[in-house]
């Protein structure tokens, strides 16, 4: 290298320097490092996306290619498998059912949740931290130590293997994770806020409604997605308290597909399909409202 290369060549890394240029400079070892980690997460992604990728394959093959060829991906291509889960499985009844357990069950969560959180964060009252953990309690006692005597006192009112008798059951389950929740997004609200609608003359129910509900939207959002996917997919709750199966659900669905002495992998690879895609759709609409929501559930 001559001197007037090199000196150019001090005066281009000057020149880079003084712009906040800095090389690129990855040692080997650290590249390697880099690669494998990111080979291991590209595995894992394929590991845990596969099973819903043969699903799909499964549910979009004729009935022959799925006994003959089980595990070969879109080897052919039919409805036939959605259709006979479709008409023959019932999964057009189940899905209403699911649909009109899982869509009250979450209004009612969402509703009872964000009033009880705006009571216990922003509405000063005797006993108010007692009754905010005796509602947390239900978070620590498991439902398996009281899904039987439930059971004999939904039987005793009248609202076992009726629509309300589940709903109310998911509700009560969900009230108070949903509580612990909105609590935390308006305790993060400003005080000032409240002061400045009093002096405005709002009621509380006014604060509530007008000032302090709109900006927890994405929480509000955030806990339906949540309670809506939790009470799609419960599957004990449906077995145990709508024993007659007149309000069947697509998980229950699923589950008689699997009753029988011969299992029809095609059917039910369909009615797995069907079950996945409504909270698939779900989730894609409302993963930024799902995101925020959890960000600011964890910040406060």
């Amino acid at each position: 290298m001559t001197q007037s290369s090199r000196i150019s060549e001090l005066r281009r890394d000057d020149r880079q320097h003084k712009e906040g240029f800095v090389p690129n400079r990855i040692s080997p070892r650290r590249r390697t490092a880099l690669i494998g980690r990111h080979v291991i997460l590209i595995g894992l992604a394929l590991l845990f996306f596969f099973p819903v990728l043969l699903i799909v394959s499964t549910a979009l093959k004729t009935a022959a290619d799925v006994t003959v060829n089980p595990f070969g991906l879109f080897s052919s291509f039919s409805f036939e498998n959605i259709v006979n889960a479709w008409i023959e499985g019932h999964f057009s009844e189940y899905l209403l059912n699911s649909f009109l357990i899982a869509a009250p069950s979450t209004l009612l969560v969402v509703i009872l949740s964000t009033m009880a959180g705006f009571t216990f964060a922003r509405l000063p009252f005797r006993g108010r931290s007692i009754a905010f953990y005796l509602v947390i309690l239900g978070l620590l006692v498991p439902f398996f130590t009281y899904m039987i005597p439930l059971y004999f006192e939904l039987r005793g009112i009248g609202l076992l293997d009726t629509l309300p008798g589940v709903i109310l059951v998911l509700t009560s389950g969900g009230v108070s994770f949903g509580t612990f929740f909105m609590r935390a997004f308006f305790s993060e609200l400003p005080i000032e806020l409240e002061q400045a609608a009093r002096l405005d003359g709002c009621s509380e129910w006014q604060i509530f409604i007008k000032v302090m509900l709109p900006l927890v939207r994405s929480g509000a959002g955030a806990l339906a997605v949540f309670t809506f996917i939790q009470s799609w997919n419960n599957f004990l709750v449906p077995l145990l308290y709508l024993p007659g199966g007149s309000f069947r659900p697509l998980t229950m669905g699923l589950f008689q597909f699997m009753g029988g002495h011969s299992v029809e992998v095609g059917p039910l690879a369909a009615g797995t399909l069907i079950t996945i895609l409504p909270v698939l759709a779900l989730f894609l609409v409302m993963q930024r409202q799902l995101t925020e929501g959890f960000t600011g559930a964890v910040k406060g």
